[in-house]
């Protein structure tokens, strides 16, 4: 199974720190964020890597090469123009082939065992949820006990029944043919996963192991002290 990188984002909130470098090469725990992926991916077998980039795109070209110094064999897909996530998913297709394959983005950090989606059986997309963060304490999605992910409302009232909101890890297995029909360059991986919902052909499941949104200067100093050992 291959997997693809989110890496194109420009960083906003985490300026100014990204004024001169790619969020994904952000360190923690002495190496870049994308780091911790790609090694991770790698050993849980997964060596076929794709990423996307765009904003200061070849620092990250430049940093990872082919890969091979991580045992992996990384393909990147430039973007000329700001994507979003599902169209840089779409642009870069034709290097992930015909298969599902595993996305994650590159601005987290977690421990999540990235073999658990190397067996997962989909209908057109599997999401990996967690708890609700303090900064998002609303979550994305509810996920039934049946492992069904849907709208948290229908017709603005809330779901009940067994299950939970949660927030979406940024980490999935997709089919291609979840952007059959797309028509749009540019939009976000929310507008096809929605679609799909509405459908009943989205499962998840829910992970609580370690998972930070390193989406602040706070929230990756704060990582930074989690993970550093301990000094007396």
């Amino acid at each position: 199974m291959k997997a693809m990188i989110l890496a194109a984002g420009r960083g906003e909130r985490m300026r100014p720190l990204t004024d001169k470098m790619p969020k994904p090469l952000l360190e923690v725990a002495g190496k870049p964020l994308i780091v911790h992926h790609i090694e991770s991916m790698v050993a849980a077998g997964i060596d076929d890597i794709v990423i996307n980039h765009a904003y200061l795109g070849m620092q990250i070209v430049d940093a990872l090469g082919n890969g091979s110094q991580y045992g992996a064999n990384i393909e990147y897909s430039a973007e000329q123009e700001p994507l979003e996530t599902g169209g840089g998913i779409l642009q870069a297709l034709p290097l992930l082939g015909d298969e599902p394959f595993i996305i994650c983005n590159g601005d987290i950090w977690t421990d999540y065992p990235f073999a658990r989606l190397l067996d997962c059986q989909l209908d057109l997309a599997h999401l990996v949820m967690v708890e609700n963060p303090g900064h998002h304490t609303q979550g994305d999605f509810f996920l039934r006990d049946n492992g069904q992910v849907c709208l948290k409302t229908v017709t603005g009232i809330p779901l009940k029944g067994k299950g939970k909101n949660a927030t979406y890890a940024g980490i999935s297995v997709l089919d291609p043919r979840l952007f059959t029909g797309s028509t749009e360059q540019s939009f976000a991986l929310r507008v096809p996963l929605l679609a799909a919902m509405a459908e009943g052909r989205i499962s998840g499941e829910f992970y609580s192991g370690s998972w930070v949104d390193v989406g602040t200067p706070q929230r990756l100093q704060q990582l930074e002290q989690e993970l550093s050992p301990c000094r007396g």
